[in-house]
């Protein structure tokens, strides 16, 4: 199989042959259409292709690839997959060769093929999901789930139990964006296309949604954000007061309650971030 992600021509006529078959599902019988999606899923698996990639101070979504990921199911077939005691019964192939990678695995975590993991990447039992892309350095602590096309950026760490949501369809929707040197608390829940800046912190149980208010409470005035966490951000669980038909009740927002600071390295501000906030994680 070539790996050309890197040919422009090339990938324009991966591109052209996924977006066709895309309009005429019939295509997915044919069998070159069928290599040019499992292509795509290689390029994923080896990072070589991503649903998302920042272009300068933005990011770029790639619809076509993700519609490759959409297509690669129908295309499969149901197998068992034994891994020891243990068997599985999918479409999906699991991630392998880790040791040749340089990731570490600790049982019973799993990445499935089509998934991207960095060299230095550290999988806690834990779970990542096919088109994501999980950079060097990263934590994907115990119990954390990256979903489907989801980013993750290096030196993150994802605590204990957090989600970070997937996305497939509608194929224009952005993925989860978690930049590099961001710290996600344990059962935080990261969905819906949030991006969050190189290295903010939200404290533990932290919930955002593209609707979820973040509001920065740090000035004089309040200043609003939805589906957006501006870097160096130090953020925990708030709530505030909305009308109802019924009557006035809370509803969970994000506060940013500061910033952690230039002036010390990543852990050394991490460590000051979460004691002079006095944020859970």
């Amino acid at each position: 199989m070539n790996i050309f992600a890197n040919t422009k021509d090339k990938r324009s006529n991966m591109e052209n042959i996924i977006e066709t078959a895309w309009a005429n599902r019939e295509l997915l019988k044919d069998e070159k259409t069928q290599q040019t999606i499992r292509e795509v899923i290689e390029l994923l698996d080896k990072g070589k292709l991503r649903v998302a990639e920042p272009k300068g101070a933005e990011w770029q979504v790639n619809e076509w690839i993700k519609k490759a990921v959409i297509m690669y199911f129908p295309i499969q077939k149901m197998e068992t997959i034994e891994v020891g005691i243990f068997e599985y019964h999918d479409k999906m192939k699991l991630k392998t060769n880790y040791a040749e990678l340089g990731i570490r695995v600790v049982p019973n975590a799993v990445a499935r093929y089509g998934a991207y993991l960095a060299k230095g990447v550290i999988m806690m039992p834990s779970y990542v999901n096919i088109g994501a892309f999980v950079d060097s350095g990263t934590m994907v602590d115990t119990w954390a789930t990256v979903g489907s096309c989801a980013q993750i950026g290096k030196d993150v760490h994802l605590s204990g139990g957090v989600g970070i949501g997937g996305v497939l369809e509608p194929v224009q929707a952005a993925p989860v964006i978690i930049e590099d040197g961001c710290f996600i608390g344990s059962r935080c829940i990261v969905v819906e296309g949030v991006h969050v800046q190189k290295e903010a912190v939200l404290g533990a149980n932290v919930v955002l949604t593209k609707s979820t208010k973040i509001i920065d409470v740090t000035g004089s005035e309040p200043k609003e954000y939805k589906g957006f966490v501006p870097s160096r951000s130090v953020v925990i669980p708030g709530s505030y007061t909305k009308k109802f038909p019924a009557g006035d009740f809370q509803v969970p927002c994000a506060l940013i309650i500061g910033t952690r600071k230039e002036s010390t390295d990543l852990k050394t501000s991490l460590n000051n971030a979460l004691r002079e906030y006095d944020v859970a994680v």
